[in-house]
């Protein structure tokens, strides 16, 4: 069966349905670009592709290779994390010139751990109309496979490369009853799942979830006691870019460590960490290692203050 008969379901009023939406000139389009399978582009973002005057996109290549793969031809601006300011104010003038601009990003939905965030604020800030098309993101396509049940999820994206700045973030991760997502490099993620491990403890849930939509695409559900283990079983698993996902904590345990954060914040005026911890424990019936990493990202905030 050929490709045109395997979509030969498609209503003949769908294109229609997606030109009848208003798509004003003088505006932004921020357009979501597929992940990795590039059958994962809407249909409405092809069509505004084609409308648009020009595309502002991280590195032109890449773009034009995409761009290419849809029979699609248009004017590339590079819009990249060196630039943005820069660039924002060009694309202010010919928007203001009546020209549509949509931009985008290597892969996903750019502002989400990729740029385009700064030549929005900008757009934004000098009144400029800015419309958003929604598509692929990984964070998202990752949360969808977890099977986590919690009632709120929190983006974190890329950790600090610096072992005492990860941890320090992990740290104020740790006592949410929302999930966490991460993204991490492959030459990073044996350091991060270790980090992981010693704040969040062995019976923390995780979530690895490795290429996505690729060829190769690998989602691992298991603690982090077991996230090790698998990482090591396969030296290909070392590769591609990866989504994390760390589950939150029961709501009543969140609960109980909210009230023994506030216990914590009492004992800190006058015991060390450790002391804190211990008692707070005792008083609470919470775990000691996760108050004693609560009691320090509580001392960190504190003297950040004090300074």
């Amino acid at each position: 069966m050929s490709l045109s008969e395997q979509f030969s379901w498609i209503s003949p009023s769908l294109p229609e349905t997606i030109t009848r939406q208003q798509y004003p000139a003088g505006t932004l389009y921020v357009v979501a670009t597929p992940i990795g399978n590039t059958g994962d582009i809407s249909l409405r973002a092809l069509y505004l592709l084609n409308l648009a005057d020009a595309i502002a996109c991280e590195d032109t290549r890449n773009t034009a290779q995409l761009l290419n793969l849809y029979g699609l031809q248009k004017p590339l601006i590079a819009a990249h994390q060196h630039n943005e300011r820069e660039i924002a104010q060009k694309i202010a003038e010919r928007l203001q010139a009546g020209e549509r601009i949509a931009l985008v990003s290597d892969a996903g939905t750019p502002g989400v751990s990729d740029p385009g965030a700064r030549i929005v604020d900008e757009l934004r800030n000098q009144g400029l109309p800015v419309i958003a098309l929604p598509g692929a993101s990984a964070a998202i396509t990752a949360l969808s496979a977890s099977g986590f049940t919690d009632d709120q999820f929190q983006f974190v994206g890329f950790l600090p490369s610096k072992a005492g700045q990860r941890k320090e973030v992990l740290q104020g991760c740790v006592n949410t009853s929302a999930t966490q997502i991460f993204y991490e490099a492959p030459h990073r993620i044996h350091d991060t799942i270790a980090a992981m491990l010693e704040v969040f403890g062995p019976q923390r849930r995780i979530v690895l979830a490795r290429e996505l939509t690729k060829l190769f695409e690998e989602s691992q559900r298991c603690t982090l006691a077991e996230a090790g283990a698998w990482l090591k079983a396969d030296k290909h698993r070392e590769k591609g870019e990866y989504v994390l996902l760390i589950e939150g904590l029961p709501a009543q345990q969140d609960s109980g460590m909210q009230e023994a954060q506030r216990i914590l914040g009492i004992l800190l005026e006058s015991c060390s960490v450790s002391q804190a911890a211990s008692l707070a424990a005792a008083i609470t019936g919470q775990k000691k290692n996760n108050l004693y990493q609560l009691a320090l990202s509580l001392q960190s905030e504190d003297d950040e203050a004090a300074g």
